[in-house]
């Protein structure tokens, strides 16, 4: 039987085996869910040029985008902390517009903010809907989970903006 430290290590080989996001980040939200028990996983990044927080990955909805200081996505980027919300309709900080369009009802929310290297926070990511809600101990291992993905966020960010250089190279 496999420990956890062994299962995530295994999960970091292969993760490093997909150096673009658009490869790493359903890797990273799968794990992250199968290890949580959560139903959803939304990977936000963060672009302090328009100040917005977006996501091309976020379970059974399309692109989201949020700006820095909305939801409780955008209150953890401000607060640089983990926030459990088991309770989202009694938040204020909730964006109800969200579960409003795609009809997901969402019952408890932990978002932890991603840091980089030089410790700036470059994305937030969200797990929702656990039996049972989140606890402390959730969010112990989630900020653990958030600095191990960090140094591969960071250089398949990289990867993306060179490639996308690149590609306008070329044409």
């Amino acid at each position: 039987m496999k420990t956890t430290y062994t299962a995530l290590a295994d999960f970091g080989r292969a993760l490093l085996k997909r150096p673009t996001l658009s490869e790493g980040l359903p890797m990273i939200s799968e794990y992250a869910k199968q290890v949580s028990g959560a139903a959803r996983c939304s990977i936000f990044i963060y672009n302090p040029k328009i100040q917005m927080l977006w996501t091309t990955l976020a379970d059974g909805i399309e692109k989201i985008m949020v700006h820095k200081d909305d939801g409780i996505v955008g209150h953890t980027l401000k607060e640089g902390k983990p926030i459990l919300v088991n309770n989202p309709y009694d938040d204020e900080r909730f964006l109800h517009a969200i579960d409003n369009k795609t009809g997901f009802v969402t019952e408890n929310i932990a978002s932890i903010p991603i840091f980089d290297s030089s410790r700036h926070i470059i994305g937030v990511f969200q797990l929702l809907n656990k039996p049972g809600g989140f606890s402390s101990e959730d969010a112990k291992f989630m900020i653990f989970f958030a600095h191990y993905i960090s140094g591969y966020l960071e250089l398949a960010m990289l990867f993306d903006d060179e490639a996308t250089l690149l590609k306008k190279g070329i044409e």
